[in-house]
C-alpha cells in the first residue's frame, strides 16, 4: 500500500487518524448537549434539535473547529466541558510502533490538525503524542482548515515538502480531496475513525484499517 524508498515527508492528521474520535463524537453528541440542556432547562432530545443544526452549519469552517467560538456562541467553557471527559481521549492501535518506526528512518513527520490549540493541548497531555512527533502543525496559526484548498500553499511555505514524496493519512475525505487538488501524490484515508462506529465507506481513497497494515518493515 507504501512504498516507504518513495516517501520523504509524511503528514499526520489528529482526531479520526492518530487518536479515535470516539471522545469527539461523544463530545458533540452527547456530552455538549447535556450540559446545554441542564443550563437552560431543557429535554436532552430538545438540546440537540437545537444544537445539531448549528453544528451542521459550521462543518469545514474554521468556526467547527474553533473552542472560543463554541464556548461564545453556546455560552459554555467548552474546554473546560472536555476536560470533563479527557479519560475517553485514546490512541488508535499501533500508533506509537508507527510513529517510532518513520523517526528511526528519518522520515519528516508532522501532525497536521485542524484542531484548536486548547484541544490539542489536552490531547497532548493525555496522550504524551508529542513524545513521539517533532513537528505539530494547528491550522488555526493559517486562520483556515485543511479544507480550504489555499491551506496547504500555506503549509509548504512554513514546513518545505515534496508533493510527489508526500504521503497525507486523514480520516476526512473533504480534507483529502483538497489535498488531491493540491497535488500530494500519495492519500490514505480510515476506515474506522470512532471504534465504536461501523466501516465506513471510502472508496474514492485506498483507506487503512490500523496503522499496522503500513507499518514499515
Amino acid at each position: 500500500m507504501v512504498n516507504w524508498q518513495q516517501i520523504d515527508s509524511v503528514l499526520l492528521d489528529m482526531d479520526g487518524t492518530l487518536l479515535d474520535l470516539y471522545f469527539d463524537n461523544y463530545f458533540w453528541r452527547e456530552h455538549v448537549p447535556q450540559r446545554y440542556a441542564e443550563k437552560h432547562n431543557l429535554s436532552i432530545d430538545d438540546a440537540k434539535r437545537t444544537l445539531f443544526p448549528k453544528f451542521r452549519n459550521k462543518e469545514g469552517t474554521m468556526d467547527w473547529y474553533c473552542v472560543d467560538y463554541w464556548s461564545e456562541t453556546l455560552e459554555l467553557d467548552i474546554a473546560q466541558l472536555k476536560a470533563e471527559v479527557d479519560h475517553l481521549i485514546a490512541i488508535h492501535p499501533y500508533v506509537i510502533e508507527f510513529l517510532d518506526k518513520l523517526h528511526g528512518m528519518n522520515k519528516q513527520v508532522a501532525l497536521v490538525t485542524n484542531a484548536h490549540q486548547k484541544s490539542l493541548m489536552l490531547k497532548m497531555d493525555r496522550t504524551a503524542l508529542h513524545n513521539h512527533i517533532e513537528t505539530i502543525i494547528c491550522a488555526h496559526d493559517f486562520g483556515m482548515p485543511k479544507e480550504n484548498p489555499d491551506f496547504w500553499g500555506k503549509l509548504q511555505t512554513r514546513l518545505p515538502f515534496e508533493k510527489q514524496r508526500t504521503l497525507l493519512i486523514d480520516d476526512s475525505l473533504s480534507v483529502l480531496r483538497s489535498a488531491k487538488d493540491y497535488g500530494i501524490a500519495k492519500l490514505l484515508a480510515v476506515y474506522h475513525p470512532d471504534s465504536k462506529d461501523s466501516r465506513r465507506n471510502v472508496e474514492e481513497f485506498e483507506a487503512i484499517e490500523d496503522f499496522d497494515q503500513i507499518m514499515p518493515k
